[in-house]
């Protein structure tokens, strides 16, 4: 897991951002292509936490519920076009990953977030950003669509961080 340092003055990251999934499944590994790119920008940012989710599991609780504000960044089937980036904020985003919707990792999104909700830590603010695939199958790319996606990905993750902290 990539990880940059944390803690703002209440002991929690000020920010979480997670990307996930599978880089060798082509698209399925957008999140973490995304991740890896901002991690490089603000890795002098004591206030950003950064996590390579992969393909999520319980482990990934304990970082979501010590988080103030957390951005996830996952390929998501929005019955859009390829490459096509929405972004879910609070209670959107309860709305979104509530309709259980599926998901090719061990443990979903959907369960993370009861376990944040149910244990009382769930983040004051919250966002996925979700990005339509083309493609997931076997490939360590993502597809044309997807890969031309990258920079709207990164300007929705910095305008999340610079609201949020503003």
């Amino acid at each position: 897991m990539a990880s940059v340092s944390n803690c703002g003055n209440t002991g929690k990251p000020e920010i979480l951002v997670l990307g996930i999934g599978n880089t060798l499944l082509s698209d399925e590994g957008i999140g973490v292509h995304a991740l890896r790119q901002l991690e490089a920008e603000f890795s002098s940012r004591d206030d950003l936490h950064f996590i390579d989710g992969g393909t999520l599991g319980f482990i990934l609780s304990g970082p979501i519920a010590s988080t103030r504000h957390l951005i996830v960044i996952d390929a998501a089937q929005l019955d859009a076009s390829p490459g096509t980036v929405r972004v879910f904020v609070d209670a959107d985003m309860d709305r979104f990953v509530g309709y259980g919707r599926s998901s090719a990792h061990e443990i979903g999104l959907t369960d993370l977030m009861h376990v944040a909700h149910l244990t009382g830590n769930l983040p004051e603010r919250r966002a996925l950003i979700g990005i339509q695939p083309a493609h997931i199958g076997l490939g360590e790319r993502p597809t044309p669509a997807v890969a031309d996606a990258l920079p709207n990905i990164c300007d929705a993750v910095r305008h999340l961080i610079g609201e949020w902290q503003s």
